[in-house]
């Protein structure tokens, strides 16, 4: 396979459409990644309230009119072009799937979420390490005891995405990703997980474990996954996202999110 890194949106989400399923961390430097929930009419309100009150995990980049399945920010069909989707019931996992055109209703909302993918050129051009890139895998991702803001019929768990890294290099973090508030921003914690209500950093409940090294420390990033794990807690009646660490890639540059 050519370097992913190097493809434009439009090839990326043509390989998804053909049914290539992969995480797409690493995948077209320069671009915006975003994660993807999409729920009936009479509950976009809600999530919009959600994401407002809990933008940390939840900064949006665009939202739809009912019933479109593309934007101005995202030209291809969110039914077909991302890697992988999950498709919830009543807050259960019910299918993981890499098409959800037999799933979509013409109602659907679809929002599109910022994701920490987004930083992780600009934290390797600072010479941060982004261990899950190092290892071939997907960034791991924890529930955590944090509660969100609820809002309407919607309450959850904060969910982070996790980076380990020399504790001489925590600073840089911080300064590189404040500089991008709409895909997370700075961290929002630095050092024990048991802080943050994370008991073992080896299972995470979503994406895989990476090793930690000593004389590292983890580095917790609020996640765009927050939304599903709202979902499994609230259990609407139909919800349909990402699978975890496989996105949609926008048609937005990486540098519009960039602030002084």
């Amino acid at each position: 396979m050519n370097d992913v890194a190097t493809l434009t949106p439009t090839e990326a989400r043509e390989r998804f459409r053909a049914g290539l399923r992969v995480p797409t961390s690493g995948w077209c430097a320069g671009w915006t990644q975003a994660n993807l929930l999409a729920v009936p009419r009479d509950l976009a309100y809600d999530f919009l309230l959600f994401a407002q009150r809990n933008p940390a995990p939840c900064p949006i980049l665009d939202v739809t009119e009912p019933g479109e399945v593309s934007s101005q920010r995202f030209a291809g069909d969110l039914r077909t072009d991302l890697p992988a989707y999950r498709i919830y019931e009543h807050g259960e996992l019910v299918a993981e799937v890499d098409d959800v055109t037999g799933h979509w209703r013409d109602d659907m909302v679809a929002f599109l979420i910022g994701c920490s993918f987004t930083f992780e050129d600009a934290l390797l051009e600072a010479g941060v390490p982004v261990r899950h890139l190092e290892q071939g895998g997907n960034v791991p991702m924890y529930r955590t005891s944090i509660a969100c803001r609820p809002a309407g019929s919607l309450s959850g768990p904060m969910v982070v995405s996790m980076r380990p890294m020399p504790a001489s290099q925590v600073a840089t973090a911080v300064r590189v990703t404040s500089r991008y508030p709409a895909v997370h921003g700075a961290p929002v914690h630095i050092g024990s997980p048991a802080d943050l209500g994370i008991t073992d950093l080896d299972t995470p409940d979503f994406g895989d474990p990476v090793e930690v090294r000593p004389g590292e420390v983890p580095v917790f990033w609020a996640c765009g996954v927050t939304p599903q794990a709202a979902v499994m807690q609230s259990r609407p009646a139909l919800a349909i996202g990402h699978a975890p660490g496989h996105m949609a890639i926008t048609d937005i540059r990486e540098s519009e999110h960039l602030v002084p």
